[in-house]
């Protein structure tokens, strides 16, 4: 089986196009495509589908979609619904997209050895792989959140090869080619450089003038910026007559990018903070990490962006920061880290976070006091330009907030957490953490507690684990007690654990607390959604559809089904496969259902204390 997604979105089986039509189920069998058997969340298939304007009932759609592709690749495909979102896996199939980008990278390796005949043969063997514009019969919105990369990429491929064909002395037959990529590309100034170089070996220097001066004009009307360092240094070697002996763009590729800045500026940010020293589990999500943001793990010119998504307490920043220092070494330019959420939970403003960064990245004499955040985004842009970087954005709150911290170009990664799916990072790979499972729970008890303690009560610890339901920070905060005190055994503390009445109370320790580090999710919610949320937690630890909800809540279905989706949004609520009539069920984690007791009907958290929440909690679980 063939995929393709660089031009229609089309499956062939045998040679033969696969029938099937729609822009939206083409969207969804893309979006799952270009995830690479990653997963895909509802957020994302939504927004590629629906834009900013939803219908009431997309989680029916969007199994409806599913169901459809799986009917339609047969068992050759398998897609896996994986909360929150679904992931598909293609067995021996083949993507253009992937051929393309094995073809590119080997190309750019080969014009790197100055291999130029085998580089432009890959270069050209790769860009036939092109069909049209991406996505042409998907939707509009897929079409601009994943074909600019695309098309950058094509495009990066394009000078490679035009490259090579440089370095072979075949300025003459190219010349024709260039002429019409300068017009359709007039801001390149890699492939304006490339032309003037032509015209320059073809005798054509006067034409090789008047087109730099033409691309300056350019620059300055479109952008307000002079011409890049590679475009002068192709106009002073034209001027002294030294162009029709440089060896065309390899001194540009060999470099991989723009070039690096100089000075104080320059100098290796190391913002990260300390590894986790008993990192436990999360084996296979690391894996995935690491690999997105190893340079080799993308295709050529994609930029790499990594979101780690789950609840609170999953240990999204443990394994972003483990990862971070994990790979620092394939990033010699620093790396940056800035955590998006103040100490009150509330989302930090990106003005104050761009700071944070500049700072990082060199001196401040240059950043206004009074600059606004349109400034500061434009100086982070031009300082991360062309710098091997990771970037480290924690705790990211929505889209205004993280936007502006982006760079702009695919030199530095990103690596974003965040309770949810976030659209801004468009072409993110990402990785949904699920609770630990047992065995893993253990080890990270373990860990935290101290193995000999935990293996002495044996009984005990797996109490503990159960009650803790998989969520690493629970378990940290118990085993951080162990350790603490002596006195403190796993049987005492498995038995207050056992208590779900009192089991929120006894997840704290020092600045570490469950309920705590849920209230910034809560506090988010719009104030319909928080005024339900107890209500629903009272229908109990099972599965439910949204007609349940809708009964219990007095609601039309729709109304609630929108209800839940909101929790699952905000990382409070997830989804659990489907009923008997395929439709989406939600299940409660047992720990966020317990705090979702807590809570005064949904208006605020219970005054008074521990003592005072234990009692509330009484009360709304004796409810009839």
């Amino acid at each position: 089986m063939e995929f393709r997604v660089l031009g229609p979105v089309e499956v062939r089986r045998d040679g033969h196009r696969v029938a099937f039509s729609g822009a939206k189920l083409h969207t969804v069998l893309a979006a799952l495509l270009l995830a690479r058997e990653e997963v895909v969340s509802d957020e994302r298939l939504c927004r590629l589908l629906w834009g900013w304007a939803p219908p009431a009932t997309v989680s029916a759609q969007l199994y409806t979609y599913i169901s459809r592709l799986r009917k339609i690749l047969g068992d050759e495909v398998v897609i896996d619904r994986r909360p929150p979102g679904y992931a598909m896996s293609i067995g021996n199939a083949t993507v253009d997209l992937n051929e393309f980008e094995k073809l590119a990278l080997g190309g750019r390796e080969a014009l790197i050895k100055e291999d130029f005949e085998r580089a432009g043969e890959l270069l050209r063997d790769a860009l036939a792989r092109w069909n049209g514009q991406p996505f042409a019969n998907a939707t509009e919105y897929l079409a601009d959140a994943e074909a600019p990369r695309l098309t950058e990429a094509r495009a990066v491929t394009l000078e490679h090869r035009i490259a090579a064909d440089l370095a072979l002395g075949r300025h003459e037959q190219i010349t024709g080619e260039l002429t019409g990529l300068v017009a359709e590309f007039p801001l390149r100034e890699r492939i304006r450089s490339q032309l003037m170089t032509a015209l320059c070996r073809s005798g054509r220097q006067a034409d090789a003038i008047h087109l730099y001066h033409h691309g300056r004009a350019v620059l300055a009307d479109e952008l307000g910026v002079n011409p890049g360092e590679e475009l002068q240094a192709t106009y002073r070697a034209l001027l002294d007559g030294t162009l029709d002996r440089w060896p065309g763009a390899a001194p540009a590729v060999r470099a991989g990018a723009r070039p690096r800045p100089s000075g104080p500026s320059a100098s290796a940010p190391a913002m990260l903070p300390p590894d986790t020293v008993d990192f436990t589990g999360r084996g296979r999500e690391l894996e995935l990490v690491c690999r997105a943001l190893t340079p080799d793990g993308q295709g050529a010119g994609r930029p790499r962006r990594v979101l780690v998504t789950g609840m609170a307490g999953l240990g999204k920043t443990a394994l972003a920061v483990h990862a971070a220092h994990r790979c620092q070494g394939h990033f010699p330019d620093g790396q940056l880290y800035a955590d998006l959420r103040a100490a009150d939970g509330t989302p930090r403003h990106p003005a104050r976070v761009l700071r944070r960064l500049l700072r990082g990245l060199g001196p401040m004499d240059d950043v206004p006091a009074a600059a606004d955040q349109d400034q500061l985004v434009r100086l982070y842009r031009e300082r991360t330009r062309g710098r091997q970087l990771l970037i480290v954005l924690d705790n990211a709150s929505g889209a205004a907030q993280l936007g502006p911290l982006l760079p702009n170009t695919p030199e530095p990664a990103v690596l974003v957490t965040g309770r949810t799916a976030l659209p801004t990072v468009a072409g993110a790979h990402t990785v949904a953490l699920a609770p630990l499972e047992p065995r893993d729970s253990l080890e990270l008890l373990a860990a935290a507690a101290g193995p000999t303690r935990v293996a002495d009560a044996p009984c005990a610890a797996s109490a503990i684990v159960e009650h803790c339901a998989g969520l690493p920070l629970a378990l940290r905060i118990v085993g951080t007690r162990i350790a603490a005190r002596p006195h403190c055994t796993p049987d005492r503390l498995a038995r207050r654990l056992a208590d779900p009445l009192t089991r929120l109370r006894e997840l704290h320790s020092g600045d570490l607390d469950v309920h705590t580090s849920l209230l910034p999710s809560w506090r988010a919610l719009e104030p319909e959604v928080r005024a339900v949320f107890p209500a629903l937690a009272a229908l109990g630890a099972h599965p439910f559809p949204a007609a349940e909800a809708a009964t219990a809540l007095d609601l039309p279905e729709a109304e609630a089904e929108r209800l839940l989706e909101a929790l699952a949004d905000a990382a409070l609520l997830e989804v659990s496969g489907a009923d008997e009539w395929g439709q989406p069920c939600y299940l409660f984690h047992p720990l966020v259902r317990l705090f979702a007791l807590s809570l005064e009907e949904g208006r605020a958290p219970v005054p008074g204390g521990p003592a005072a929440r234990a009692e509330h909690n009484r009360r709304l679980t004796h409810r009839p």
